[in-house]
């Protein structure tokens, strides 16, 4: 009987092995990649092209709208820079304490191709500045 070589099956554990983590590595990144833009970088790109991201904005005054029939709330978004430039938010989950007019926040989600409305999955709310350490001189 012919004697098996013990180097072909190390050699075939540590390709399976790279495999694994080769897929794992892709896999990981291309669910995990999201753009993180501004309005104005939003605006800016087709819906297409858009895909998911991660949009940064402050909340228009006056153009808060809580859902009635349960959580979540529908905003305008106002870019950092333009104000003139906003994009229409649509949120379905918990809002957090700190929202409110003028508040700086981080929504992740996709444009809706029917309504062009942002369709938030996520809602986050910058820190209010009463919680940072203040200058002591």
């Amino acid at each position: 009987m012919a004697k098996k070589n013990g180097k072909s099956v190390y050699i075939a554990a540590l390709l399976l092995f790279l495999g694994g983590i080769g897929y794992l590595l892709f896999s990981g990144f291309s669910q995990n990649s999201v753009y993180f833009l501004e309005v104005s970088e939003a605006l800016a790109m087709k819906p297409d092209q858009l895909g998911s991201a991660r949009l940064f904005g402050t909340v228009k005054a006056g153009e808060i709208k809580r859902h009635e029939e349960g959580l979540g709330v529908t905003f305008i978004l106002e870019d950092a820079k333009d104000k003139k430039l906003v994009l229409p938010v649509v949120y379905k989950g918990a809002v957090p304490d700190t929202f409110k007019a003028g508040a700086e926040v981080i929504v992740e989600g996709n444009i809706d191709d029917a309504t062009k409305a942002f369709q938030a999955r996520t809602l986050m709310t910058k820190c209010p500045s009463k919680y940072e350490k203040k200058n002591r001189e």
